[in-house]
């Protein structure tokens, strides 16, 4: 339950990329109804297949709310994990319920890219949460020994920030390039698309140096190959990310990579957890 809790999570970031890139972000122009007087697209509204992207996204939201619930009860009857996991499965329902304000926030404000770009990074946090809580549900109970000297684990927790960095940067480039989600009447944030673009690559290459240096840090110092193995993850899924935004610019923003350039991101997110718990774990036998 725990991974079916992840794979939706990524799968909302994947619905949420649709709904931008096919201009569909009103698509349901009220909230939490679809248009005044029903909950579900009606044969007589003007938005054309938009009103069933959005409302596709809407429906994925509940089955997202059922997932978390059932990840909580899962939490639940781990008891010898309880005390490890209960909390984030309680952080990822609750999580769960505020995107899905957020969600209604986003339309009521004509998908301002503000809002649009906080829907996303709280996707993001959530998927965060949904992979420790995934992968320490396999761990053993108990507390987890330091797998790496202070100074490593210190660096990881950077490279993490620079991480969020990079995520909060994306948000910005993509609300001031042309996929404001809504084919009528785009929100932009007004800042130079190249400009930010920029800022934001170079964000990505110093993220980057710092994930290097964490793979050369793990192998000279960690006697333990799990945080080896996990940032090594880490670089390879920063590599393959940065390739394809590169990719992505220069062929001027297709729909189709805006949408894998998101999981992408998502991936990634999934990745630095990783690495970043795999710094903490069991003593090998």
């Amino acid at each position: 339950m725990f991974l079916a809790n992840l794979v939706a999570q990524l799968g909302i970031i994947v619905t949420g990329g649709l709904v931008r890139v096919t201009g569909s972000g009103l698509g349901c122009p009220t909230w939490p109804q679809c248009v005044p007087g029903s909950y579900t697209p009606t044969y007589e509204q003007a938005e054309g297949f938009h009103k069933y992207i959005e409302f596709g996204n809407r429906t994925l939201t509940g089955v997202l709310g059922v997932v978390a619930l059932l990840a909580v009860v899962a939490a639940y009857r781990a008891t010898d994990r309880r005390r490890h996991v209960a909390p984030a499965a309680w952080a990822v329902l609750v999580g769960v319920v505020v995107q899905a304000v957020l969600g209604g926030l986003t339309v009521l404000f004509g998908l301002h890219p503000a809002t649009v770009a906080t829907h996303f990074l709280v996707s993001a946090v959530l998927v965060a949460v949904s992979t420790y809580l995934w992968r320490r549900a396999t761990e053993p109970a108990g507390e987890l020994a330091p797998l790496a000297p202070p100074l490593v684990r210190r660096a990881a927790a950077l490279a993490c920030a620079v991480g969020a960095l990079v995520l909060v940067l994306g948000t910005v480039v993509t609300g001031s390039g042309p996929h404001s989600g809504d084919a009528d009447t785009p929100a932009r944030f007004g800042f130079d698309p190249r400009t930010i673009s920029w800022l934001h690559a170079d964000a990505v290459m110093l993220f980057t140096g710092l994930v290097i240096a964490m793979v050369l840090a793990t192998h000279l110092v960690a006697a333990d190959e799990r945080p080896k193995r996990g940032w090594l993850l880490v670089l390879v899924v920063t590599l393959a990310q940065g390739l394809l935004g590169y990719v992505q610019y220069m062929t001027k923003l297709p729909e189709a990579l805006v949408v894998a350039h998101m999981l992408g991101a998502a991936l990634l997110v999934v990745a630095l957890t990783m690495g970043t718990m795999s710094l903490r774990g069991a003593p090998s036998a």
